[in-house]
């Protein structure tokens, strides 16, 4: 049996509850690490420094690997490159220019065919007979990213996934130079790419210099970041969907968000603290939260900012379709 792995339960501490009816049903652990503005590390929750697949928190640092080859991608393409996107019509209008743009048409994605993830654009699709496709995924930005990359720099298409690739080299090296460690190990990642293991502590420190970053830097790499998180800024629908929990806290409380599979979460406050956190048992319901938690007890964020969104999270559990509990933090303010 392989010994790689994450932490363990032993390892974790409890994050969040789910509420019913006043009886916590179920717990989520995990850990968790909060970096403030300067660098320092300010909390250390469980074992943030074993290591774990950040999924599509991995997105920021892939989208500036291909800025940093050389791809001009600004606004709605940009913000595309970086999301786990929801697949509306307008999310995929703009995979489909960002394609177009390199002269590709959507039979170039690797990632395999998927439903939108937005409910209305799932019941569209079926009602008009459509089957899965590869540009309703939601990571078809990030492809449609890496395949103009590939054009512009003369590199095969057909292979674009292969770790050995040049493209995913610059992606291995860009995540290397911003977190600081070395991935603990490469697999492959839902939507075929490869997937790096770093610690939270890492992920926290390379997400803080990428959401930070200024354009009047004197490195390319810090200004490319700075393009793509005013993109993100400014086109806050395109990262995730409109109702849906990155664009909500983006467009309401100006964090950086990026939410990841099996319950990763990284959120950069607008002074700079860094949260980034790992639900042990893969759940995302909480991830939001916890972050938001983290980021009140730290002082980075409002309390009562944040308890304006809160009831736009979807975090009500429901009994006979009413509200009878709520997902709960318990860590952070």
């Amino acid at each position: 049996m392989s010994s790689l792995g994450t932490f363990t339960p032993a390892e974790a501490v409890e994050l969040a509850v789910v509420e019913r009816s006043g009886f916590v049903e179920s717990r989520h652990i995990g850990s968790a690490v909060v970096i403030a503005p300067d660098g320092a590390i300010t909390k250390r929750l469980g074992s943030p420094d074993s290591p774990v697949f950040p999924r599509s928190s991995l997105k920021p640092f892939q989208a500036l690997a291909v800025l940093n080859a050389g791809v001009p991608l600004r606004d709605e393409h940009a913000a595309l490159a970086t999301a786990s996107h929801a697949g509306t019509a307008r999310h995929v209008s703009v995979v489909r220019a960002m394609l177009a743009s390199a002269a590709l048409s959507e039979d170039a994605l690797q990632c395999p065919a998927d439903w939108p993830l937005d409910r209305r654009a799932r019941d569209e699709a079926v009602a008009s007979g459509h089957a899965p496709a590869r540009v309703t995924m939601n990571c078809s930005g990030k492809h449609a990213a890496m395949l103009i990359a590939c054009v512009a720099n003369g590199w095969p298409i057909d292979s674009y996934l292969d770790p050995a690739h040049p493209l995913q080299a610059a992606v291995r090296d860009t995540v290397e130079r911003l977190t600081g460690e070395r991935p603990a190990a490469t697999a492959v990642d839902g939507c075929g790419a490869p997937v790096l293991a770093i610690g939270l502590t890492a992920l926290a420190r390379g997400i803080q210099k990428f959401a930070t970053s200024s354009m009047s830097s004197p490195f390319a790499l810090y200004r490319n970041a700075a393009t793509i998180v005013d993109a993100v800024r400014r086109h806050p629908w395109a990262i995730d969907g409109t109702g849906r929990d990155n664009t909500i806290v983006i467009e309401r409380l100006g964090v950086f968000a990026k939410g990841g599979a099996e319950g990763v979460m990284v959120m950069t406050a607008p002074d700079g603290t860094t949260v980034t956190s790992k639900t042990l048992d893969g759940s995302s319901r909480a991830a939001t939260v916890v972050a938001l938690a983290l980021l009140v007890e730290a002082g980075a964020l409002e309390a009562s900012s944040v308890d304006a969104v809160l009831p736009d999270l979807h975090l009500d559990v429901l009994g006979g379709g009413a509200p009878v509990g709520r997902i709960r933090s318990v860590v952070g303010g």
